[in-house]
């Protein structure tokens, strides 16, 4: 699926000389060689503020903290996506609250998300909605899938209508761009009230370890997250609020800023591979469906980042065995969708309750798209795909 020792080959130098210097300083938490990435990142993609975090969970775990979501709140996400995103709500005691997909794009259903919130959720007389439980409807979290954003004019929209916040999981779409009819072009992480990335080092930008990163727009809300990742600390041993130890390593701001230039191209890379796929799979019909790419006639260079290639794929379990016969790196993503994981069983979602996220948990397989991969390795998983279907 992925061969990070190529990568690794084109940058090792820059690499090796940024974390050098790091181990010259000896300041390994936080520090300068932090704030350098933190505005790196910033100039790059369009943030008004980057807070490095020790990981994309904890930089999400982070942003509920500052915003003051807990106990008695509950947040709207998507049930189709990687655990944390509804393990994060569910650790700072909120209920997570699921709304399906839709079944092209496989993000988050806008209307699906405005009928949920009318129909099932109830609205008080001060303004505020209340779960079906009882709990105080706060914010949604849609996800960024595989490298497309999600469409944010409508899920924001319906944010407005219902005054809750908006948090994007970026963690897969760094580079990713949104043809907003409203603002113009807009980069994944900079259209809700704060956004999280993972540098997780499989990603289109990946750590040597763990990483992640906060991003907002608001000096206020910034502060409070610099807090947060460090105990709840304004200053040594004063703590305002009880934080945790979310802090980012100087080490790995010095692997991230040293690939940070390299995102586009490994992007457009990416996008290349997925051509290749889909002019590889043309003539398969109905027997697969390549990924949707929504915003492909917008213009925009980075109209999707293909973190994940995900077809649909019919007989999919068998199609599994085929390619691991084949020798064709493949993975499932995501197998089990969260509402039907057992520790959410409390929350009562019943089996094809909610119907586009488990067709996709048995439909979907991912196919390599990293950016070092060779033409021929490319023709040999077109070739092992098609053989299944045609001979």
């Amino acid at each position: 699926m992925l061969d990070l020792t190529r990568q690794h080959e084109r940058v090792r130098e820059v690499v090796l000389e940024r974390v050098e210097a790091v181990f010259e300083s000896q300041q390994f938490i936080l520090g300068r060689t932090v704030e350098d990435f933190e505005s790196a990142f910033c100039a790059q993609f369009g943030s008004a503020h980057a807070v490095g975090m020790s990981s994309g969970t904890d930089a999400q775990l982070a942003i509920l903290m500052a915003l003051g979501i807990g106990v008695g709140d509950a947040v709207v996400t998507t049930p189709y996506s990687f655990f944390a995103t509804a393990g994060c709500i569910h650790r700072v005691g909120a209920e997570p609250l699921f709304v399906d997909i839709r079944g092209d794009t496989l993000a988050m259903d806008a209307e699906k998300l405005r009928e949920f919130l009318t129909t099932r959720c109830r609205r008080e007389a001060d303004g505020g909605l209340r779960s079906p439980s009882g709990q105080r409807v706060r914010a949604i979290i849609p996800v960024h899938l595989f490298g497309a954003c999600a469409d944010m004019d409508a899920l924001n929209a319906v944010a407005a209508e219902f005054d809750l916040f908006v948090l994007e999981d970026a963690a897969q779409a760094i580079g990713s761009e949104y043809p907003s009819k409203v603002h113009g072009c807009q980069q994944a992480g900079t259209m809700g009230t704060a956004s999280y990335f993972s540098f997780f080092p499989t990603k289109n930008l990946g750590a040597a370890g763990d990483a992640g990163l906060a991003v907002c727009q608001s000096e206020e809300l910034a502060t409070e997250l610099r807090r947060v990742r460090n105990h709840g600390m304004d200053r040594q041993y004063q703590h305002r609020v009880v934080g945790g130890n979310f802090r980012l390593d100087a080490v790995q701001a010095a692997v991230l800023h040293a690939k940070l230039p390299y995102v586009a191209e490994w992007n457009a890379a990416r996008r290349q591979n997925a051509d290749l796929y889909r002019q590889g799979f043309a003539d398969l019909g109905e027997r697969i469906q390549v990924p949707v790419e929504p915003w492909r006639e917008s213009g925009l260079a980075g109209h999707h980042t293909h973190h994940q290639y995900v077809i649909r794929a019919e007989r999919r379990d068998a199609l599994l065995g085929h390619l691991t016969e084949a020798g064709i790196g493949h993975a499932v993503y995501y197998p089990q969708p969260l509402h039907r994981q057992e520790c959410f069983a409390h929350l009562g979602y019943a089996e094809e309750s909610l119907p586009e996220a488990e067709r996709a948990s048995r439909e979907t397989v991912a196919l390599p798209i990293y950016p070092e991969l060779r033409g021929d390795e490319l023709a040999s998983v077109v070739e092992a795909v098609r053989d299944f279907y045609l001979k």
